[in-house]
């Protein structure tokens, strides 16, 4: 069978375009890398020799896999394209030219670590403050900077960039910058940026190489071309100019890279750099059912900012897309988890038919905690399991010395983090006087000035002071007050919010979501024991199973949707959707970041092939304070003919009540699934917030309670006794309340007012 015929009318025209400037605009799901493939092999059978070919990709798997499905179609000959990501294609010409631009040829190419070390170095000899000039951020700044093409002398000139700098109190970042690049240069190494700023250097400052590369690579085609930079789009503009045999690929509704430095207007602007350009636009999605793409589409509509196309799918309609509101974030993971578990047993679904998308690393937690307690098992694709990140393991190791002094490997990672002046050689003196001695670490600490000389023994004391001083604290405090006084005393907050980098911010958010659960835990209100202790053996119990992981497993994929691009699975739950997480907070202040965000949950909603669910909690913890959540605006601007809302709670048959009117017209709701042609109701009218508490709202005395009595609570609103049990002071009391079903709560904790 010819190679042609299995491609639609749009596809199949854009493989056979092979001369000129092309655009091929991809939807999600529309057979990208089977036209790009196609095309590739389209070329070589028309005659054009593959050495003359360069394919650009962002990743090596998609290189490797689309090298692999040309080979299918023209043999071995696929072998002599230049094709594989910017940063190794470049690299491999740099080796060949370097010289020109006075590197040797066996150039080091430095990694990112290697970067960062370098920087710590220059910060050290400078003598510059490391949080202040933090080495993730000065490393950042640095490589925006490469990606934009601004050399360490135009840094350094650029009065905007330098008032910047002078503003935020970091006023040496130019010189920084300059060093670094010495240093890099005086090494004969290039850091992952230069690979790409070191290319532009070279095609302007010498046109003979220029020219000969511009002959070699007649045809040029880039994937992805909506998550290209500044220096990438350049030099591509640059090596096509001579011949214009240049396609380029991309979604500019899956441009989610911003934070990255790619550039959306590369591909809006295409058009202008090459006005004779011919644009295929694939809009046939096969992956998705025709409610997840009409649901992407209303979703992407509120773009302004976009190329227009009109994505369709021929599939059946499948399911409606059901939106879950769920009280707190615990309680998300509990309904996605039970989802999961029950889907599985209906359809008979392998685990890895699943994935749970979220915006931040932090949100995994409830995720994992609820997965585990039904023993879903699960993989965190791109990262690692929350009670696995440096971060939580520091913080945690803290809790750990609090309780048992004694555990020596929680004390090795904690007592020179953060930096307290205690290095190697006294941690080495101090295990040497416990086994001499016949002691514990602990105990030698504890009685410094005995065994260690008087300028290390000061810093030591301190440390010992401080575990105690949290110890102190455990006995009268409830485990999130000793859990925050940890975090602070011990400084890792303040560490960790010096660090203004993306990774950093990632690392506070998890330290801050790792707070939020243990707040949660000490305001439950169905359990006696709430010490940091009782926290810390959930936990225990919960980790240990972590590094039990088989990498064939059939597991559940968690990860953030930045991570998800490019990936499908038949079950997609996108859980969070609530102001100020998703869109973020950060995203809120103007349309480009907001398009930005829009784009991301566009991404993530056409990964799911066959269901969807949306969630969000009405309620979540930040910085230890419960607060109330709207739901996400991009929730209320899906159609709400496409959506299935899940809202109802678990009833109970408790005879007559004075829920009954209410509940009659809140299972007229479900009519809303399927609206009446004529009048659509607007999606924000019908998603339930959070309950605000009567005016003037203070908990009763429950000692007299009854069953059959009407109450009102704090958070869960308003509610009928069904049960009593125990004896007091510890009966428990089963409420059944109107939005959330049935809760057992202990009295003696439950915030309640009685109403009758």
């Amino acid at each position: 069978m010819n190679y042609l015929d299995g491609l639609n009318p749009s596809q199949r025209a854009a493989v056979e375009q092979i001369e000129g400037p092309v655009m091929i605009v991809a939807g999600a799901g529309s057979g990208k890398t089977r036209v790009i493939t196609y095309r590739v092999a389209h070329l070589i059978r028309k005659g054009v020799d593959p050495f003359n070919i360069l394919v650009l990709t962002f990743t090596n798997k998609a290189a490797k896999e689309m090298r692999e499905r040309i080979m299918k179609v023209v043999g071995s000959e696929a072998k002599n394209i230049w094709m594989g990501t910017f940063h190794s294609v470049f690299a491999k010409l740099l080796r060949v030219e370097a010289t020109k631009i006075g590197y040797p040829s066996n150039f080091t190419i430095y990694d990112t670590d290697d970067s960062k070390s370098l920087i710590r170095t220059i910060l050290k000899e400078k003598q510059l403050d490391d949080k202040l000039y933090n080495a993730n951020f000065v490393y950042n700044r640095i490589s925006s900077s490469k990606n934009n093409l601004i050399s360490p002398a135009e840094y350094l000139q650029n009065e905007q960039i330098q008032a910047e700098d002078f503003s935020t109190g970091r006023g040496n970042l130019g010189e920084i910058y300059q060093i670094y690049a010495q240093r890099c240069f005086k090494a004969g190494a290039m850091d992952f940026d230069d690979l790409l700023f070191k290319t532009n250097v070279l095609l302007r400052e010498h046109p003979e190489v220029l020219y000969k590369y511009q002959n070699k690579f007649k045809y040029l085609m880039v994937d992805e071309y909506q998550d290209t930079n500044f220096s990438q789009y350049l030099i591509v503009k640059k090596l096509a100019a001579n011949n214009e045999n240049i396609c380029v690929v991309g979604d500019d509704a899956q441009s989610i890279y911003a934070f990255r430095g790619a550039n959306i207007q590369n591909i809006l602007n295409f058009e202008k750099d090459y006005p004779d350009l011919k644009v295929f636009k694939l809009e046939q999605n096969y992956r998705s059912t025709q409610n997840i793409v009409s649901v992407a589409n209303s979703i992407i509509a509120n773009n302004k900012n976009q190329l227009k196309k009109s994505v369709f799918s021929e599939n059946e309609e499948g399911d409606k897309i059901k939106v879950s509101r769920a009280f707190s974030d615990n309680e998300e993971g509990k309904i996605v988890a039970e989802a999961i578990v029950q889907e599985q047993a209906q359809k008979g679904s392998k685990y890895h038919d699943f994935a749970i998308l979220y915006r931040t690393n932090a949100q995994s937690r409830a995720m994992e905690e609820a997965l585990r307690k039904l023993n879903v098992p699960y993989k965190i694709y791109g990262g690692l399991s929350f009670y696995q990140r440096k971060e939580i393991k520091d913080l945690i190791a803290y809790f750990r010395l609090t309780f048992n002094p004694n555990d020596e490997e929680a004390l090795k990672r904690v007592i020179n983090y953060p930096r307290r002046g205690i290095g190697d050689t006294t941690i080495e003196r101090i295990m040497i006087a416990a086994d001499q001695h016949n002691l514990t670490m602990w105990e030698v600490i504890c009685d410094a000035p005995v065994y260690l000389d008087s300028r290390s023994s000061a810093s030591v004391a301190n440390f010992a002071s401080l575990i105690q001083s949290f110890q102190v604290m455990t006995k009268t405090h409830s485990a999130y007050d000793t859990a925050l006084h940890i975090a602070q005393h011990s400084t890792l907050l303040k560490d960790l919010y010096s660090d203004k980098s993306v990774e950093g911010l990632s690392r506070y958010e998890n330290i801050q979501e790792l707070l939020n659960g243990i707040k949660e835990f000490s305001e439950r209100e169905d359990i006696e024991e709430k010490g940091l202790d009782i926290f810390m053996q959930d936990i225990a119990l919960l980790t240990n199973d972590d590094n039990d992981k088989n990498p064939d497993a059939d597991t559940v994929s968690l990860m953030t949707i930045h991570s998800a691009k490019g990936l499908e699975f038949d079950n997609v739950f996108v859980v969070g959707l609530e102001e100020n997480l998703f869109p973020s907070q950060m995203s809120l202040s103007s349309r480009t970041d907001l398009e930005e965000e829009r784009r991301l949950f566009y991404v993530a909603i056409t990964r799911a092939g066959k269901k969807l669910m949306l969630s969000y909690a009405t309620s979540r913890y930040r910085w230890g304070t419960l607060t109330s959540c709207e739901p996400s605006r991009f929730i209320e601007e899906i159609d709400a003919r496409y959506l299935e809302l899940d809202f109802k709670a678990q009833t109970k048959n408790t005879g007559s009540s004075l829920f009954d009117d209410e509940r009659s017209a809140w299972q007229q709701k479900e009519t809303f699934s399927k609206p009446k042609p004529s009048s659509i109701p607007k999606t924000s009218s019908i998603l339930p917030k959070a309950h605000v508490p009567s005016e003037g709202f203070a908990p009763s005395d429950t000692s007299g309670l009854q069953m059959g009595m009407e109450v009102e609570h704090e958070r869960f609103g308003f509610g009928k006794v069904i049960h009593l049990e125990g004896n007091k002071p510890d009966i428990k009391a089963t409420i059944f309340f109107k939005d959330l079903g049935q809760k057992q709560l202990l009295l003696k904790f439950a915030k309640l007012k009685i109403i009758k």
